[in-house]
């Protein structure tokens, strides 16, 4: 018996859920880790056996705010005792204030907002948008230029745009017009863009790749090209933003500007939620009746993401990602330098990736929950860190020994 079959038998909470899961869920996720969770507080979680784990994955950039938030919670329970969807033939208050609020932290000019259930919508609204934007000019231009590596999503358009193709390969045949170049490669997207391009789609740091930061000069020269060609900048910030590099959004890193941006993830800290948000003149590109949701800017979810928002003014989180995640960085970084399982450390504030040196990062994030640490890994050689922006610098020692232990441990089996 190994060891998950004896927790199994030891939870019988857990056991039952397992077996309706292999019986009825569709089997796409390939759960390996035996832990059902039930509760949560903070940056805590706990599983239906009681054990607590620190939350280092944070529902892989979902939960900004941790757990059970007052705030957040307050805000749903309130809403859903309003009305918790219309329908978009009408206007909602937390809709129209969401959008107000979101054109102007998008630093974009008389920025508009479309409102989605999750950033695969929220990139396939972009693509739209950009096709779009030539279409309602009498241009026909469809090639959209994305980088290998990526990740857009998982709908036909946005699994066509990511440069991974186990994400479309098994769904073909593709929608055409995507072409993928080299991540930080200058030569190759100089050549990919010209006055065919309707945009170029590019992630500031790759995030289901390995954690894989953007040379600013890449970035600058996609937004050169874009200018040159009228293409449209897209920059899926899904997984950067929401304050995760330490900006509210992460091409302010790097000084750019955008046409069109995507947002999802952390927008209401859970509840689900996308948005796509486009400067004036791309926004033309949308006319009455071209694309449209119904879920999406419900009152619910858009009033959950402005309690976010308010939490994230008045608690400074955005701030706090940037200390808290250059701290736990340094850290890792001296933990480096005595342990060579650690190849390199990456990324920026809280949004972290560790590679190693020996193909051990699944072994690793296994010993690491049964220690009570919930982390992400990344192929066979990463391990992806994203926890609650809301992390205290109190738990990363306790955090920073354990990860050392666990490395000491898989080096020596």
């Amino acid at each position: 018996m190994t060891t998950n079959d004896k927790k199994n038998k030891q939870d019988p909470i857990l056991e039952q859920v397992i077996r309706l899961d292999d019986q009825y869920y569709a089997p796409v996720y390939g759960r390996r880790l035996p832990v059902c969770i039930a509760s949560g507080k903070g940056v805590w979680l706990e599983d239906t056996s009681g054990h607590r784990y620190l939350d280092m994955i944070g529902g892989i950039a979902v939960n900004v705010l941790g757990h059970a938030h007052p705030r957040l919670t307050e805000a749903i329970a309130r809403q859903a005792a309003a009305v918790i969807h219309c329908s978009n033939y009408f206007y909602n208050v937390p809709q129209a204030q969401l959008a107000a609020r979101l054109a102007r932290l998008s630093g974009l000019a008389d920025a508009r907002v479309f409102l989605a259930n999750s950033g695969a919508e929220a990139n396939e609204a972009a693509i739209k948008l950009a096709r779009g934007y030539f279409y309602h000019q009498g241009q026909s231009r469809e090639k959209i230029v994305s980088a290998l590596h990526s990740f857009h999503g998982r709908t036909l358009a946005t699994a066509s745009a990511t440069g991974q193709s186990k994400y479309s390969a098994p769904f073909a045949p593709l929608p055409p017009g995507f072409v993928h170049v080299p991540y930080n490669d200058l030569t190759a997207l100089e050549a990919a863009v010209d006055t065919s391009t309707c945009a170029v789609l590019l992630e500031v740091i790759q995030g289901e790749s390995g954690v894989m930061p953007a040379d600013p000069a890449y970035l600058q020269l996609a937004e050169k090209l874009c200018r040159q060609t009228g293409a449209r900048l897209i920059i899926d910030e899904i997984q950067t933003g929401m304050g995760r590099t330490g900006r509210f959004l992460a091409y302010e890193h790097v000084q750019i500007k955008p046409d069109i941006i995507t947002m999802a993830k952390g927008l209401a800290g859970g509840v689900p939620i996308g948005a796509m948000i486009a400067n004036q003149e791309t926004a033309t590109g949308f006319h009455t009746g071209d694309h449209g949701t119904t879920f999406g800017g419900n009152p619910l979810a858009c009033s959950a993401a402005l309690a976010v928002l308010d939490e994230f003014e008045s608690a400074d989180l955005v701030a706090n990602a940037a200390r808290t995640g250059e701290k736990l960085q340094k850290m890792l970084r001296r933990l480096a330098e005595h342990q060579p399982l650690i190849k390199e450390v990456r990324g920026r504030g809280l949004m972290i990736g560790v590679e190693l040196a020996s193909p051990l990062a699944v072994a690793v994030k296994l010993d690491l929950l049964a220690a009570g640490y919930l982390v992400g890994s990344v192929g066979d050689c990463i391990i992806r860190l994203l926890p609650p922006l809301i992390l205290d610098q109190k738990e990363l020692p306790p955090f920073c020994e354990a990860f050392e232990r666990t490395l000491k441990e898989a080096a020596a089996k």
